[in-house]
């Protein structure tokens, strides 16, 4: 019987043990006192600290400042934090329209306008609004021209007319800007000689030759379109004046300096945006494209082109102004004025 029982015991015992291994393969690691193989799950939460180099870059300003972009975007996690305060402003405080205006007239003509600013700000708004005092001198010279053709002078007499009211609203500072200017770059001295030449009260050769010359291109071109009708006169008078002041607003853009510390080009240079001169710019050729529908759709091209040619040609000769002299002056601002005038009467003689 022992040895019946000890021959029972050792087959109880002999399929015990694959079943003791056995079971905690069987069993779940959560289940029962057996849950130390739960390291065996660390495999499956290793890759959480290769999270850790992507979140440690993030700065500790932004982790105390509150939510960042990059838990607002998760799928943008090379943007910055969103600041928690709002940027200050990318432009200084801009002066109302009304000083700018105000501005534009009191400088660019001799009308009755009183200023109540003369600073920077008013010098943005100023020379953005410069086109309008433009087609207030052009709209004054075409009405001094139609009253001459109605009380029966002619065609010449009212272009002389239209190119001498110009200069009397401005007191010819334009013309005697381009003179000076002339004098100043057909010197062929150095930037500092040419700056004291064209300071001088006195006129020059080349003032003189190159005020000749303008003046009549001016009234040749506008004798012409006189010659058509009064109307295609006073528009060419109009669209002369804009383009010669929308000249002035690109001229006064960030980017061209002041040859000067002191005088108007110093207190205008630099304070036009790119882009408000680039709509302004585009404004203008549309604007002068528009006035001439009613001559026809080849006018309606020819408007345009002669306010896009006008601006070239006084962008070129600021390109030259910058590299002679070094940036702009009054007479400067003078000189491409008369410059887009001109090109744009003799363009519209063109066809």
């Amino acid at each position: 019987m022992e040895v019946a029982g000890i021959a029972f015991r050792a087959m109880d015992t002999t399929p015990e043990p694959p079943q003791s291994q056995a079971q905690p393969s069987a069993r779940p690691p959560e289940a029962g006192p057996e849950s130390e193989p739960r390291p065996e799950l660390r495999p499956e939460s290793e890759p959480r600290p290769e999270l850790r180099p992507e979140s440690e870059p993030r700065p500790e300003s932004a982790e105390s400042s509150g939510p960042s972009e990059e838990s607002e975007h998760p799928d943008r996690p090379g943007h910055p934090p969103r600041p928690a305060y709002d940027p200050p402003p990318a432009h200084a405080p801009r002066a109302p329209w009304a000083d700018g205006i105000r501005f534009a007239f009191g400088t660019l003509t001799v009308l009755p306008v009183r200023g109540t600013r003369w600073d920077r700000e008013a010098a943005h708004a100023g020379m953005l609004s410069a086109p309008l005092a433009g087609l207030t001198v052009g709209l004054c010279a075409a009405a001094v021209g139609g009253v001459l053709l109605f009380l029966g002078g002619g065609a010449l007499l009212a272009a002389v007319a239209t190119a001498a009211i110009p200069a009397v609203l401005t007191r010819g500072l334009h013309l005697d800007g381009l003179a000076d200017t002339a004098d100043g770059l057909g010197s062929g001295k150095p930037a500092e000689d040419a700056l004291r030449i064209m300071k001088r009260s006195d006129i020059g050769p080349f003032g003189v030759i190159t005020l000749l010359f303008v003046l009549l291109g001016q009234v040749a071109a506008l004798a012409q379109l006189y010659g058509q009708s009064w109307a295609h006169g006073a528009v060419g008078a109009a669209v002369a004046g804009v383009a010669a002041r929308c000249a002035l607003t690109l001229a006064a853009r960030v980017g061209v300096p002041a040859a000067r510390p002191e005088g108007l080009g110093a207190a205008v240079a630099g304070t036009v945006p790119w882009r408000s001169a680039g709509v302004v710019a585009a404004v203008v050729v549309v604007g002068c494209a528009v006035v001439a529908v009613p001559f026809g759709p080849y006018a309606v091209v020819r408007h345009a082109f002669a306010a896009l040619a006008a601006l070239a040609a006084a962008e070129l000769l600021l390109q030259h102004c910058r590299r002679r002299l070094g940036g702009v002056t009054g007479d400067v601002f003078g000189a491409l004025a008369e410059t887009a005038a001109t090109v744009a009467l003799v363009v519209l003689t063109f066809g």
